[in-house]
């Protein structure tokens, strides 16, 4: 039987005092198998993000499990979230989070600084990947001499820097106009059909639906239904290589 890439067991993480609790997620348990487009939808405040957030550690729960390959993350200290996050996942925001102080070549190549990685080594990655996403041009620009969709890209490509096999993606095409959107929505399906990566997806727009294997709608910080909508790629993540569009 296939063992899940993501493991989530009656998962709670509760905002505030005692006097003023908010619980953001409420008792939720999930298995996600690499390979799978999962789309988490709802409203803004339903617990679409908090739920990334603990899946990525970056919040910690305030009960259950996060199982990430067999790991429970929510038992690492703060240098082994650190290694997780930068190896492990890639992680896509709305607000792009690029530096403007850094050009896009080095904005890209960032995550491959904490490992130690060479310049050069970096650099040629970084190169590779904006040559792929169509960008080699704009290597030298800095962000605020893009586009927002071009931005975007470029959020994406230092996410996939490290290689990863999760890709979280929390709204990005929120910022966006209605074409940059589909083409961001375009390369993070390619990332899932053809290279086989996984893919989180929390969305809040019904056009976004149709790329999933699985849609799961969150209400009040609970599971309230899971779609299926189409099967997802059968894949061993110990096999998966580097990407390849």
């Amino acid at each position: 039987m296939k063992s899940p890439i993501i493991e989530v067991e009656n998962l709670s993480k509760v905002y505030g005092s005692d006097d003023t609790q908010n619980k953001a997620l409420d008792n939720v348990s999930l298995k996600i198998y690499s390979g799978e487009y999962i789309v988490f939808f709802g409203p803004s405040g339903c617990g679409k993000s908090t739920f990334l957030n603990c899946i990525a550690g970056i919040e910690i729960p305030s009960s259950g499990k996060v199982i990430i390959r067999g790991d429970d993350i929510s038992k690492f200290s703060r240098k082994e979230l650190a290694k997780y996050r930068n190896k492990k996942i890639g992680i896509i925001f709305q607000s792009f989070n690029v530096l403007k102080s850094f050009n896009v070549i080095e904005n890209i190549a960032l995550p491959q600084i904490f490992n130690g990685t060479s310049k050069k080594i970096r650099t040629k990655r970084a190169e590779h990947l904006l040559s792929m996403f169509g960008l080699s041009a704009l290597g030298k620009r800095i962000p605020t001499e893009l586009s927002g969709g071009q931005q975007q890209r470029v959020a994406i490509a230092r996410a996939l820097v490290n290689n990863p096999w999760i890709l979280i993606a929390d709204e990005p095409t929120g910022n966006l106009d209605s074409k940059s959107s589909e083409e961001v929505m375009d390369l993070l399906q390619k990332l899932n059909s053809k290279s086989k990566r996984t893919v989180v997806l929390v969305t809040h727009n019904p056009d976004h639906l149709k790329f999933a294997n699985r849609v799961i709608h969150l209400a009040d910080g609970k599971i309230t239904k899971e779609e299926t909508k189409k099967k997802a790629h059968e894949v061993n993540v110990d096999e998966i290589g580097e990407v390849t569009l």
